[in-house]
């Protein structure tokens, strides 16, 4: 199984110039500055060299697509034509980041404007940054921007599984398959939940044992049967088997209400595995989740917005389904049944602190909503049965509430640890106007 990794953007790099304007001389050496730059930044180079003529600009747009990169980085030494991009993008089109030098002869800045304006209108997706090669300021903006498109790049090729369907009278949770694969470009897969549970039956039970004594030395407590948790090692294993045998890259379990308990145990061990498994069959949660866990290099949580707090912190929580990494103290984490139904195995214990991003998904008439918040994960008690993230925010609780319903945002929360509102931005950009955006700016 493979494990968590940050995004490492696969570039395309070269520099734009026109030969017989002031600038075009440092063409080659820019294009081996912003590679080395980039590179040694956490990204994967594809080096293109100087494109100063259409034929360069084709051919090297026939090898990004050969090496199928994510984004396209291009140091602007001088003056350009525009079409150096427009033939390049024609051969092979993904988002575009462009990197003016300053020379106050060279009409650097003054060729990249011409150039975003014409990007504009065909609606590709860009960014420009402005200043030298060694600019921090410029690099971090640059590589928020670069990971939005690698993100992207490799939504478009997830694969969601659904097992059994999501929760009746819970609407928000519907999948809109087509404008999910339109808008960010997964697509769901239908796991046969029955199926799946009678291939549970059929696992080497001694595989089985083993699976869940490991888990269970990992466990402060424990206050569930052997057999109950072999019963879930056997749901965890056939579980890995689906999501091998189909290539998913996350998957939605629909839990509530008749198998509450069933796939807890797994979700918290396959999140560890880059495999993010969400609850109540909510695909968006799931491609939410998928989201900060590609950005972070984290598992996430799965959580519902609960009451705030006397100090205004809210606390967001579900049933136990959460990574072992995203408690404070793996010896404060017990395995019970889960809540309500007295069954099954899931994991309690109170969440680690740190900045944490959220992000709401839900489908809309013509495409997907996106809601983002950033806050501090604060200490918290087991104030519900499950993982209990207690979150600060600039804003006060009540305003956030009175956001929420102004802006008929869902239940669902996905949390990933670390800020990364800005990628989530950018890939709102690259994504275009199927997807809308909700900041919380404060």
């Amino acid at each position: 199984m493979k494990m968590i990794s940050k995004l490492k953007p696969k570039v395309g790099v070269c520099a734009f110039c026109s030969p017989m304007e002031v600038g075009a001389g440092r063409a080659s050496a820019s294009q081996i500055s912003l590679s080395a730059l980039l590179k040694k930044t956490g990204c994967e180079i594809l080096e293109l060299g100087v494109i100063d003529t259409p034929d360069k600009a084709a051919s090297a747009g026939r090898r990004m697509a050969a090496e199928g990169v994510d984004a396209i980085a291009v140091a602007c030494a001088s003056w350009l034509e525009d079409y150096l991009a427009l033939d390049m993008l024609e051969e092979y089109r993904v988002p575009i980041l462009l990197w003016p030098l300053p020379g106050m002869e060279s009409g650097a800045l003054c060729g990249t404007q011409q150039l975003t304006c014409y990007l504009k209108q065909l609606g590709v997706a860009s960014e420009t940054v402005f200043g030298e090669l060694r600019d921090r300021d410029c690099l971090d903006k640059a590589m928020k921007f670069l990971r939005a498109a690698s993100l992207f790049f490799r939504l478009r090729r997830a694969r969601i599984g659904l097992a059994g369907q999501r929760v009746r009278g819970m609407t928000e949770v519907a999948v809109n398959e087509i404008a999910l694969k339109t808008v960010l470009g997964p697509r769901v897969v239908p796991v046969d939940i029955v199926g799946l549970l009678k291939s549970a039956d059929t696992v080497d039970k001694n595989s089985a044992k083993m699976e869940w004594n490991a888990i269970r030395k990992k466990a402060g407590k424990c206050r569930v049967s052997d057999d109950a948790g072999i019963k879930a090692a056997l749901i965890l294993i056939a579980m890995r088997e689906v999501v091998n045998h189909e290539r998913l890259s996350a998957l939605a379990f629909g839990c509530y209400p008749d198998f509450m308990g069933y796939a807890c145990l797994a979700a918290s061990v396959l999140a560890d595995e880059g495999i993010p498994v969400g609850c109540e069959g909510d695909v968006n949660t799931v491609v939410a989740q998928l989201i900060l866990s590609l950005l972070t290099g984290q598992p996430t949580h799965n959580t519902d917005w609960l009451d705030p707090m006397s100090d205004g912190s809210v606390v967001f929580t579900h049933c136990g389904s959460g990574s072992y990494s995203l408690a404070e103290n793996m010896r404060t984490i017990e395995l019970a049944p889960v809540r309500l139904v007295n069954q099954g195995v899931c994991s309690l214990f109170p969440a680690r602190t740190g900045d944490v991003t959220l992000v709401s998904m839900m489908p809309g008439i013509t495409g997907y909503q996106m809601a983002v918040m950033k806050g501090k994960a604060l200490k918290t008690k087991m104030v519900f049965p499950g993982n209990p993230l207690r979150v600060k925010f600039s804003s006060h609780a009540k305003d956030i509430i009175q956001w929420i319903h102004n802006n008929g945002i869902g239940h669902h929360w996905a949390a990933g640890y670390g800020h990364v509102a800005d990628e989530i931005r950018y890939l709102s950009i690259i994504a275009g106007n199927g997807l809308k955006l909700l900041k919380l700016e404060k």
